[in-house]
């Protein structure tokens, strides 16, 4: 019989191992000596520790699963209830056993990330429900649009949670999307049915420019096609191509218009020429009698020029204003000359003033001799309550000495 620390041959060639709980038969060996038999069994465990030393080493290696080192530290146990091989097995399996800690260990680290994981991919779905909710009711409609389709794509790409959850998150973000859809389509249709209207009624506007383009009517045809152009601002906008191609026929007809009127104003203000010369003339004869002395010849010379005028006939329209300006000028000199003229001889306004002129001197007088007799009883207060109140009728009189001067003979 051949024996070591952990095992023995016995004569018959089997082979045993030594443990705490006494000796196990491991196996035979025929092929050889008893030495190459525990030799070979001893190669058998060293596989063992091998494997053991290995699984030390990957526990801790972060890419190594919980799942992966749980299935091999219950491989390795397995692998070490009754294993074929001689040697310290005790020891061996006291030193897998305490790899145990370390397999629960990442356990606790994969239960925990999975937890982190769900509650992430819960913070995800909430995060797309809750922006998704906040637009469902914006009016900004190819802008949210496209972000709610983005979404969409978040929410397919997002890490699943629990069905029960996740159920009820898609219920609210369909809800989301289909309130926003729902919007935005009753939104186009009455935007569709607006430009519906508006495109009749600019229709319409089209064909009245269209009526009016030939009118020779000029100042009331003018007066309509203003009228008509407000009512096109007034009316809303369409489609652009709509929008564009019925603008450029309203333009055309307005066009055409003005185009003839100007074509027309300008033949008849070139024959107008001699209109302008001659009031041009009159004019320069108005302005001669500024400024006005008298009155009287002024109106009459005026009213001659005002009767010239009015035959002399149209001017040119750019020329209009500025030749009318200057008689006008001398007209409104002239007629306030003469209601100047007209205050001065009033004959009531100068009774007035000399009415004045008379009481105030009447009562200057009566307070002179108020204050004589004042000033005979010793009364200081009475001669001074006199002083101020003669004073003040004083200046009074000079005001209205001053008024009666304007007064003239006519």
């Amino acid at each position: 019989m051949t024996e070591s620390t952990w095992g023995r041959v016995a004569d018959d060639g089997t082979v045993f191992v030594r443990t705490a709980d006494g000796e196990r038969a491991v196996g035979s060996y025929q092929a050889g000596s008893a030495d190459e038999a525990l030799a070979y069994y001893g190669r058998k465990y060293a596989a063992l520790e091998l494997e053991v030393e290995l699984f030390e080493r990957r526990v801790a290696l972060p890419e190594v699963s919980a799942d992966e080192a749980a299935a091999t530290l219950q491989r390795l146990r397995d692998a070490l209830v009754e294993p074929s091989a001689v040697g310290d097995l005790d020891a061996l399996r006291a030193r897998l056993e305490s790899l145990g800690g370390a397999v629960e260990h990442k356990r606790d680290e994969a239960r925990a990330a999975r937890e982190q994981a769900r509650t992430h991919a819960r913070q995800e779905r909430e995060r797309i429900v809750v922006e998704a909710e906040s637009l469902a009711g914006s009016t900004q409609w190819k802008s949210t649009g496209e972000r709610l389709r983005a979404l969409l794509e978040e929410w397919k790409a997002a890490p699943h949670i629990d069905r029960p959850s996740e159920q009820a998150l898609w219920k609210r973000f369909g809800a989301a999307r289909n309130s926003f859809d729902r919007r935005r389509r009753q939104h186009f249709a009455q935007l569709g049915a607006q430009r519906a209207d508006s495109k009749a009624a600019k229709q319409r506007l089209v064909a009245q420019a269209e009526e009016l383009s030939t009118s020779t009517d000029w100042g009331p045809t003018a007066t309509a096609m203003r009228g008509l152009m407000d009512q096109w601002k007034a009316a809303g906008t369409l489609a652009r191509s709509d929008e564009d191609a019925l603008w450029r026929r309203f333009r055309a007809a307005q066009d055409v218009f003005y185009d003839a009127r100007s074509a027309a104003f300008s033949e008849r203000d070139a024959s107008l020429g001699a209109n302008l010369a001659t009031k041009e003339a009159l004019a320069a004869e108005a302005e001669a009698l500024l400024p006005v002395t008298d009155t009287g010849p002024a109106k009459a010379a005026l009213r001659g020029i005002q009767e010239r005028w009015e035959a002399a006939g149209m001017v040119p329209r750019a020329d209009r204003d500025r030749v009318e300006g200057r008689l006008r000028r001398v007209e409104e000199a002239v007629r306030r000359a003469d209601e100047s003229r007209w205050q001065r001889t009033n004959p009531e306004g100068r009774a007035r003033a000399q009415s004045t002129v008379t009481q105030l001197e009447q009562a200057i007088a009566k307070l002179e001799a108020d204050r004589a007799k004042a000033l005979d009883r010793g009364d200081v207060r009475a001669v001074a309550g006199a002083d101020e109140a003669i004073a003040a009728r004083r200046s009074w009189l000079e005001g209205a000495r001053a008024a009666l001067t304007e007064f003239s003979p006519d």
